[in-house]
């Protein structure tokens, strides 16, 4: 329940309120400010109203020369005046500023020069012309500050807003947390990113180099971190053979290491376990074992591809306690991208990939784009011409039948190409057997999600086809003959031209039901899409974060499609 102080300076009747009305608030009422200083020091709300004879604009006055209670708040505060300029503020604002006085300066110009980030260009302007609270991120030099307006408006009349209450709280490390957590993740991308002909051209050694090099510049680059070991586990004997190793160079780290949890270092232990280990200081840690000569504090993670551990990714440095959460929260998305690159390149299992598992996934990246291509061609044809030549419109859904045919003839063709002894056993269609034969819609701009989408589910046997947006994937369903229909449709929350929640209401609307998947990154959710969604029928687990594992997609997928026998979610 919301706790609300008000501040009333009169005898007026404070139960014709309208918030008062709302039973899940909690109203504390105080006469003036002095008193409402001391309920501020001494309990905790949510909000602070204030009313009675004099206006709102009189008591957040008082309120702002109380420097007592502004002092207490831990963001920037400023009142402004009809003309954007600084009536009041605090001392937070000062000393975040570096101004001693700040009081008839503009509001740009006393904490400038600025940047304003996002789709809101003017927040003042918007917040004073349309008298509702408006909220934008601010550059200002290195920081990032999000930004707060509040219009002052009598409540019984429609005067111009004479004053507005600004507030400015620091969020440069929310920020800092996402803008690498993006780096990391096209970084990520990029281990994997190998086009078929780099691939052929490339031997066993050569791939493992190109990974190593790859690994290494990221490493420094975006984690700043000089001193890195790799370490993969044989999945027979436990042993952690040196896959990477830069800035290690003691007697210790070229030895024989095991997944054990003791007596095999911190590497072992997180091989043993499959737990990250921060070592804030390694002279009081019996686990770990020298790696860099001087080395003071280590972080290690493991590497985990289809829930097993494959390895492990160590850094270090001569300095106590140098890593932070945020250090292991980086490092941990880096290795889930170093794991699926690993599996990309085969490294783990190259002994028993012939050139047969190669040769199928060349033809089926081959043949994926061109024929999309084709079937979203000829359904945005069929709509030009339905209606208008019934004989074009039999000739185009000709074309998209024989296209689909052409397609599972290929993937039937692989399938004798690569029989299932060849096949790496991580990997065999039989071991995710609900998925063989389903047909699956993925909905994205993005061109490497719908890439990705053929190559991680067309292996296990999924009949896949993509759309770019979602006026396209609605034509796609419309042309589906009803022994084809999608057993799965996969879509952005956010396409370019409609959301996730208005394209379920889209297929509901023309009584197609197909199980939808939303995809999203993390956190990120405009309007509210994947609640209304989930309101109006989408599954709860039927939602994926970007960045995804293969695991995390084949799982959705199965507990959608064939929920009886759906593994449990990791």
């Amino acid at each position: 329940m919301a706790k609300i102080l008000c501040v009333r300076n009169d005898e007026s009747d404070v139960a014709e309120l309208a918030f008062v009305k709302d039973s899940d608030l909690e109203v504390t009422y105080v006469s003036n400010c002095g008193k409402a200083l001391e309920m501020l020091r001494e309990n905790e709300f949510d909000g602070l109203y204030c009313c009675g004879q004099n206006s709102p604009r009189d008591s957040l006055t008082e309120l702002f020369r109380s420097k007592e209670i502004l002092d207490l708040i831990p963001e920037a505060l400023a009142l402004l005046d009809a003309d954007n300029q600084i009536a009041l503020h605090n001392a937070r604002l000062t000393n975040w500023f570096q101004k001693p006085n700040m009081v008839g300066l503009n509001f740009y110009d006393a904490i400038g020069p600025i940047d304003i980030v996002g789709d809101e260009p003017s927040p003042l302007a918007t917040a004073r012309s349309t008298r509702q609270p408006c909220t934008a991120t601010l550059m200002v030099g290195d920081r990032y500050y999000q930004l707060s307006v509040i219009p002052v408006i009598k409540a019984d009349t429609k005067a111009r807003c004479e004053q507005m209450l600004v507030s400015l709280s620091d969020c440069t490390e929310n920020i800092m947390l996402r803008q690498k957590m993006e780096a990391l993740h096209q970084a990520g991308t990029v281990l994997a990113d190998l086009r078929p002909e780099e691939i052929y051209e490339m031997d066993k050694e050569q791939r493992i180099e190109l990974l190593v090099d790859n690994i290494l510049h990221f490493t420094k680059d975006l984690l700043k971190f000089d001193v890195v070991e790799i370490r993969l586990k044989d999945l027979e004997t436990g042993i952690l053979k040196v896959l990477l190793s830069a800035g290690i160079n003691s007697k210790e780290s070229k030895g024989t290491l095991r997944a054990k949890s003791f007596g095999n270092g911190v590497t072992g232990f997180v091989a043993a376990t499959g737990q990250s280990y921060l070592c804030e200081d390694t002279t009081d840690d019996s686990l770990y074992l020298n790696g860099l000569m001087g080395a003071k504090s280590s972080l290690t993670v493991p590497l985990i591809f289809h829930e097993k551990v494959i390895g492990t990714f160590n850094v270090e440095s001569p300095e106590i306690g140098a890593f932070t959460e945020n250090d292991l929260l980086f490092v941990q998305s880096f290795a889930r991208d170093i794991a699926v690159a690993l599996n990309t390149l085969e490294l783990l299992n190259a002994q028993r990939t012939d050139a047969a598992i190669e040769s199928v996934t060349e033809i089926q990246r081959a043949v994926a784009k061109p024929i999309d291509a084709i079937l979203n061609d000829t359904v945005h044809a069929i709509e030009s011409y339905i209606g208008h030549d019934p004989d074009v419109t039999k000739r185009l859904r000709s074309i998209l039948q024989n296209a689909r045919e052409i397609k599972r003839s290929i993937q039937k063709v692989g399938e004798e190409m690569a029989p299932g002894d060849q096949v790496p056993a991580t990997v065999q269609v039989g071991q995710r057997s609900t998925l063989k034969d389903k047909r699956v819609l993925v909905i994205d701009a993005d061109e490497q999600v719908r890439d990705s989408a053929h190559l991680l589910l067309e292996r296990y046997g999924c009949d896949v086809e993509t759309a770019h947006e979602g006026r396209e994937a609605m034509l796609m369903v419309q042309n589906c003959d009803h022994e084809n229909d999608y057993d799965a449709i996969i879509a952005d929350i956010r396409l370019p031209d409609i959301g996730g929640y208005d394209l379920l209401m889209k297929l509901k609307a023309i009584n197609v039901e197909p199980p939808l998947i939303l995809m999203t990154g993390f956190g990120y959710d405009p309007g509210h899409s994947i609640v209304k969604a989930r309101q109006a029928g989408l599954k709860a687990n039927a939602l994926l974060f970007k960045p995804f594992r293969l695991d995390q997609l084949l799982e959705v997928v199965e507990s959608v499609v064939a929920p009886e026998t759906a593994s449990p979610s990791t």
